[in-house]
């Protein structure tokens, strides 16, 4: 009988004839609560669950660091507490695994198995195969002959060494050997590929495609070897085999059909997958799981066709995916191969002539995949190292041989000691897999079909130059270089989450050529600068996706065409481009967390950016909600809004991922970089003031270009002050020495008053384990230079007429110069910005230098001061990624938004 169904039998049986009533509060009572009893199981197996979880993720938080699969953890978390390591512990199988509860526990993984494999149907898009089918049939061909041979082969001295001839017949085995051999962990091949950033390049699309087809060919022949061991006869398993493929059918061409329309029926398509809809859906996978369990195939074959058969249309598979994900990758999938691992006995590994033949079956197996694929895909016309990539991408076992393996060893084809000579051929194959591969094909010999990951439709010829694109690459960034002095017109908008839009649409519409949105009324063709013709306004939208570890995100990896023409971000973006009428591309990536400012810097480097728009994190509440205190004296804020939020160290714990991602930006973008703080919504058809208090250094000359160039607009005007710090010996008058030594004597008694304070933040500061992207200090030489291009840059607006008759635009008066001598220098930035504040019908931005190389004034001492008039210690990563100036701003609790500029070569080295 098949296993599925006769374990749930045999549960169904032993719970009917268990008469006794549950034992109730063992706790009180004194009772072992993890002793095992029959008519309540749940607590054993409760215990059993948290000690498999907790095992797994301890593991995956050590090998994801190794850009290890997860898979690799969850089989040896089994490994380990089965008879390998824990089970010889004395007393510990029998206590937290004894055989009596290992049903339920089977149970329980093969329904999560069922619904993984369904996972896997949902994720198989057979456009992949169609829009490559040439190479993928060559390679997954290749890939599934050459080392079915050598499984078959190899089956001739294992079967008459460790196989009783009396139990298991030698095609049977051989079989099972076969298929273990041939198979390719699609699941896991995507991880790999995504965590790589292949799934875009002419070797990660072939090999998805392959991955694809022989996947499913595998399944296949797997079903067939189930059918063939269960019946024992050929001509019954000729009868399975018909029914099988009847089966098939009538799935894919009729349910398929029925599903569809109960998809359009109840508006799943446009809305998402409803209650009603998602009712059927499961009564289908289980439905076809116990009807190709009972005709003698496999459960998890018919819980593969269900999968097959959901539509793709309005990312519906997606949604299905994110629906059911979670449980199977927390839960199910742990438990299915810490039984595995429970079942896997490296101690019985214990004569050199058992480690021989383990050698064998390892280096067979890499061999047979990895020569199979390599041969086809150079035949095709790769270069030798990328045929070596393909190649060592198909020899991924993990997930999908250990499946097999199991189904080998419950249907007593594989003994015990074969079973766990192949787990270990399969972690080693798959551990083996990303190293091999980084060391074949490395990032810049990665060749990319297209910029956003279309079908692939091209092999470069072995004789083709590799350096074309680099050179073009190169070519596009050196003219990016030679035009950064100038009007910027090439930008990037990083684009995160929805709350960020607003202001980031905000600012791009001030980006637009006036030229474009005046061009009718103001000016023609004729009167354009030579920069604006000669390198014409572009966006870039970068849409930004984190990779987890949900099959869902993988998903989203490897349909990335899909996603651009249905991200809401990228479509709301492209939509006011459109409108605006403003050129943009746009481009995805999905990343893990700590490869996404890489991203960006090579999405910059391709496309030649000269500004990176990224937005920084969304305010707490509106600065609109009369209970924020946005209007109160002084302009400070309640301390439960934008500054606790995102600043103040003991409750911005959520702002920390953040932060690292910004830093980061600044620090590997390689060009002019903006971060877009949003905290007020701009006023509708109004007028935008800009304020740039000036106090010096590279990335305040760049606000000071950048704020001239956002003035071409009229519907724009500006402000810019040039703060200069004051001596208290060069003359100061009565009141602000008054002012100053106020200040820091009440900076004085609130330091006494929170020492033990203070000193806990600062600690908490020395532990926050972000990288540092403090600047290196300025020399005799860095100095004067960098103050003499200070005086050079402010003259050049300040002193002469910017809006000339030769400009484009001639507004004057849009642009208001100040020079300010202070003794508090951010105090009078921010006493300023509230003036321009009271202008009821205009918006307001404050555009800052981050400035945290070669500026004039060191403002440690004075935002000091601010933390004690505000309540509120910085934590130090944030305002290293601020700026001193940019955390006066949003600390003293200014409701304007607020652009924090770093110039390209400022960042760290």
């Amino acid at each position: 009988m098949p296993q599925f169904s006769s374990q749930v039998i045999i549960l169904s049986k032993s719970a009917l004839q268990a008469h006794t009533a549950p034992d109730q509060g063992v706790l009180l009572t004194g009772k072992d609560p993890a002793a095992f009893n029959l008519s309540d199981p749940l607590r054993l197996w409760i215990i059993q669950v948290g000690v498999i979880i907790i095992t797994t993720q301890i593991l995956s938080l050590g090998l994801r660091k190794l850009r290890q699969p997860r898979v690799i953890a969850e089989v040896l978390g089994g490994i380990l507490l089965g008879p390998t390591a824990f089970g010889r512990i004395p007393g510990f199988s029998q206590h937290i695994f004894p055989s009596q509860s290992i049903p339920y526990l089977s149970l329980v993984a093969n329904i999560g198995l069922c619904l993984f494999l369904f996972i896997i149907g949902l994720e198989i898009d057979m456009a992949i195969i169609r829009h490559n089918l040439r190479l993928s049939v060559s390679v997954a061909a290749a890939g599934i002959t050459i080392p079915f041979a050598f499984g078959a082969a190899l089956a001739i001295p294992l079967y008459h060494h460790f196989i009783d001839a009396s139990q298991v017949s030698y095609t049977h085995f051989m079989l099972f050997t076969g298929v273990a051999y041939s198979t390719t962990a699609f699941p896991v091949l995507c991880r790999i590929l995504t965590e790589l950033k292949l799934l875009d390049t002419t070797v990660g699309i072939v090999v998805l495609s392959a991955g694809v087809g022989n996947d499913i060919i595998g399944w296949t022949l797997l079903a067939l070897s189930v059918a063939l061991v269960n019946t024992g006869s050929g001509l019954t398993a000729l009868w399975i085999l018909l029914v099988c493929i009847g089966w098939t059918i009538f799935m894919l061409f009729v349910v398929r059909r029925v599903l569809f329309w109960v998809a359009r029926s109840t508006h799943s398509i446009e809305r998402g997958p409803t209650i009603f809809f998602m009712t059927v859906t499961i009564l289908i996978l289980f439905g076809s799981a116990f009807f190709t369990d009972v005709i003698g195939v496999h459960a998890i074959f018919g819980a593969f066709l269900a999968g097959i058969i959901v539509p793709r249309d309005g990312g519906l598979a997606v949604t299905l995916t994110e629906k059911l994900e979670d449980m199977v990758s927390v839960i199910f999938l742990p438990l299915y191969f810490t039984l595995s691992g429970l079942s896997t006995d490296l101690g019985l590994l214990n004569t050199g002539k058992i480690w021989a033949f383990t050698v064998s079956i390892c280096v067979l197996a890499f061999t047979g995949k990895f020569g199979g694929c390599t041969l086809a895909a150079r035949y095709a016309g790769f270069t030798w190292r990328e045929a070596g990539a393909i190649g060592s991408l198909m020899s991924c076992k993990g997930l999908t041989e250990l499946i097999v393996l199991n189904v080998g060893l419950s249907a007593g084809i594989l003994t015990r000691l074969v079973f766990s000579m192949f787990v270990l051929e399969a972690l080693v194959l798959t551990i083996a897999t990303t190293p091999t591969v980084s060391y074949l094909y490395p990032p810049h010999r990665h060749t990319r079909a297209t910029a956003t990951g279309a079908s692939f439709v091209y092999v470069r010829s072995p004789k083709d130059d590799e350096s074309d694109i680099e050179n073009r690459t190169m070519k596009t960034w050196m003219k990016s270089k030679r035009n950064e002095n100038v009007t910027k017109r090439r930008f990037t908008v990083v684009l995160d989450k929805f709350e960020h839009l607003p202001s980031l649409l905000a600012i791009t519409a001030l980006l637009q050529p006036p030229s474009l949105a005046y061009s009718q009324t103001e000016t023609s063709p004729d009167e354009r600068s030579g920069n604006e013709a000669e390198v014409p306004t572009h966006f870039g939208a970068l849409r930004l996706i984190e990779l987890a570890d949900r099959p869902s995100d993988l998903f989203k990896s490897s349909a990335t065409d899909a996603l651009l023409h249905t991200d809401p971000l990228i479509a709301t973006f492209r939509t006011f481009a459109q409108l605006n009428g403003l050129p943009v591309s746009a481009s995805l990536s999905i990343e893990p967390f700590e490869s996404l400012a890489t991203s960006v810097a090579e999405h910059v480097r391709v496309l030649g950016t000269q500004l990176v728009l990224v937005p920084w994190l969304p305010s707490a509440h509106s600065s609109d909600n009369p209970d924020t205190g946005a209007h109160a004296p002084n302009g400070a804020q309640d301390r439960s809004t934008t500054f606790d939020a995102l600043f103040r160290m003991d409750r911005s714990s959520t702002s920390l991922p953040h932060t690292h991602f910004v830093r980061s930006v600044f620090a590997h973008a390689g060009t002019n970089v903006a971060l877009v703080i949003g905290r007020v919504p701009f006023v509708a058809r109004g007028q935008t003031h800009v304020f740039l208090p000036f106090f010096g250094g590279p990335d305040d000359r760049l606000a000071l270009d950048f704020v001239m160039q956002l003035c071409t607009d009229p519907r724009v005007s500006a402000t810019v002050a040039y703060i200069t710090k004051r001596d208290v010996q060069a003359g100061v008058s009565a009141v602000e020495a008054a002012y100053l030594v106020n200040e820091e004597d009440k900076a004085e008694d609130n330091l006494q008053r929170n020492t033990a304070t203070i000193t806990s933040l600062r600690s908490l500061q020395m532990t926050a384990g972000f990288p540092d992207t403090m600047y290196g200090n300025a020399t005799t030489q860095t100095r004067p230079q960098s103050e003499t291009a200070d005086a050079i840059t402010w003259a050049r607006y300040a002193t002469t007429p910017f809006f000339s008759a030769e400009n484009s635009h001639n507004h004057s008066g849009r642009a208001t110069f100040e020079e300010i001598e202070t003794l508090t220098p951010l105090h009078a930035a921010l006493q300023r910005a509230r003036l321009l504040q009271q202008h009821p019908q205009r918006s307001v931005m404050v555009v800052v230098g981050r400035s945290r190389r070669l500026a004039v004034e060191d403002h440690h001492a004075e935002l000091r001061t601010l933390e004690m008039e505000h309540g509120g210690a910085v934590r130090a990563d944030v305002r290293k990624t601020v700026g001193d100036v940019g955390t006066a701003f949003v600390m003293a609790g200014i409701d304007t938004n607020l652009l924090v500029m770093q110039a390209s070569g400022t960042h760290a080295d």
